[in-house]
């Protein structure tokens, strides 16, 4: 039978040390992938086009809401990062916030305005979410 012998302070520094290094590259690990879907979401919001059948699904979101009394219908979201400015114009209502869009919020807004605009609607931008007191996701809404 092998005696067992107390821990030094030197070993418990060291399994200190051992445990934050694991801890820390948990969290590198992590930020990478959180990056790594950041950056698929990016590219699967660049790539994404309006769909063929965009009159119809309008038509029947707009009816609905109209329906239900409602005047108005939120019809994008997506993360402010992917503005060119991170949302810092549409928070700041500046008229030209548009110029910001970048991927398919650039090109709903370009639909908007060839098909929308013309007919009497009208299409607001805001911040929805604050995670940490910063612009998170933005909504554009469909007005009438």
């Amino acid at each position: 039978m092998s005696k067992s012998t107390l821990l030094r302070p030197q070993d418990l520094k060291q399994i200190a040390s051992d445990a934050e290094m694991k801890k820390m590259d948990e969290e590198l690990q992590y930020a990478r992938k959180k990056q790594e879907q950041q950056d698929e979401l990016r590219k699967a919001f660049v790539a994404r086009e309006i769909h063929p059948e965009a009159i119809d699904r309008i038509n029947t979101a707009v009816r609905i809401a109209a329906e239900r009394g409602h005047h108005q219908l939120q019809v994008v979201t997506f993360p402010s990062s992917l503005c060119t400015d991170r949302g810092r114009s549409i928070n700041n209502a500046d008229p030209d916030w548009p110029t910001t869009l970048t991927g398919f919020a650039k090109k709903a807004y370009d639909y908007y305005e060839e098909e929308l605009r013309p007919l009497g609607y009208k299409l607001t931008a805001e911040i929805v979410t604050w995670p940490d007191g910063l612009p998170g996701d933005v909504a554009m809404s469909l007005k009438w």
